[in-house]
């Protein structure tokens, strides 16, 4: 997907969306599983579009498309969020305001339904930016949100992928090589290095304001206790108004690094570059260097959207007030 760098005299509302670097290889994915993922997409777009063409903020917009990304089990996100070591599910989440730089997360918790609605509370709770575990689910409680129990994150495919990854002894692997260890246990090849599961929006709305969310349920067979780049400001969710929001996807660990998400807005803010320049220079020079997977999707305070990766694929969509929305998988 193309993307402008023109200065918009007056940029219209809009919110993109990730559902995870990465892919199913476009040779062995069915037609059918390429719909599914398709109309998954353009379902949250919808969701968190109607927000913004009804005067709703940015952030009220990400979190709608974000917690509609949770409950989807194609996601790797609340409902259908890859186990830990344990057979356990740790889920990860941050939300960030561009105009106040306020910001939430939560990480390790388990029985929050939709983790990113936990984070938007400990921002709106004030007193902290991230918080974990019993601690998050807590104050989560508190806040009147939604509580399950472990089970419900539960999925049978997922439950495969780690019996898949502890059987071919591949240690902690990201989403994507869970996948492909069932595949090759099923006798139907999927490339390594396809599929990250992590889900994310960014947003302008209509006072100019941006927003960012990130959600993720890690790694598939990671260690109890790991922590990713999502729920840390400026690595795996950052957003500034005067320059863009972001939200990210791929190896965490590498996100960590190279300060992912925050590196982008410096780039734009100190080094003058654009939306397009600073995010592609992150995705496909800072990353790589250091062996980083993965991509990510930005917007910038004039509307401009740059949604670029460094894998075979990454599910995303971009929606514009009045406009249909657009989803993609492969480049």
């Amino acid at each position: 997907m193309s993307t402008s760098n023109q200065r918009a005299a007056s940029a219209a509302p809009v919110i993109a969306i990730h559902g995870g670097a990465g892919t199913l290889s476009r040779a062995n994915i069915h037609a059918d599983q390429e719909r599914a993922y398709h109309a998954a997409l353009q379902s949250v777009l919808r969701a968190g579009q109607a927000v913004l063409e009804q005067g709703g903020s940015a952030m009220e917009a990400v979190t709608v498309a974000v917690t509609e990304l949770e409950n989807c089990p194609l996601f790797n996100a609340g409902h259908g969020a890859v186990f830990t070591a344990d057979g356990t599910h740790e889920l990860d989440a941050a939300v960030m305001d561009g105009t106040t730089l306020a910001a939430g997360a939560v990480a390790g918790v388990s029985h929050v339904r939709n983790p990113v609605q936990a984070a938007r509370a400990v921002m709106q709770d004030g007193r902290h930016v991230l918080m974990i575990g019993e601690g998050a689910e807590q104050l989560a409680r508190g806040a009147g949100l939604a509580m399950v129990e472990p089970g419900y994150f539960f999925t049978e495919a997922r439950h495969a992928q780690l019996l898949a990854a502890q059987a071919s002894s591949a240690g902690a692997v990201l989403d994507h090589d869970g996948a492909a260890a069932l595949a090759a246990l099923q006798s139907r090849p999927l490339h390594e290095n396809r599929k990250m599961g992590t889900v994310g929006a960014v947003a302008l709305d209509v006072h100019g304001h941006l927003a960012a969310a990130t959600s993720t349920g890690g790694l598939t067979n990671k260690r109890p206790g790991r922590v990713g780049d999502t729920p840390l400001i400026g690595a795996g969710t950052y957003a500034d108004d005067r320059t863009a929001a972001v939200s990210c996807t791929g190896h965490g660990e590498s996100f960590i690094r190279v300060a992912a998400a925050y590196d982008v807005c410096a780039r734009m803010a100190y080094g003058g570059r654009s939306l397009e320049a600073a995010a592609n220079a992150v995705v496909h020079e800072a990353l790589p260097a250091i062996g980083g997977t993965g991509g990510l999707i930005a917007v910038d305070r004039f509307g401009n959207v740059c949604l670029p990766f460094n894998t075979e694929g990454m599910y995303r969509g971009v929606a514009r007030a009045g406009v249909a929305p657009e989803t993609f998988i492969y480049r």
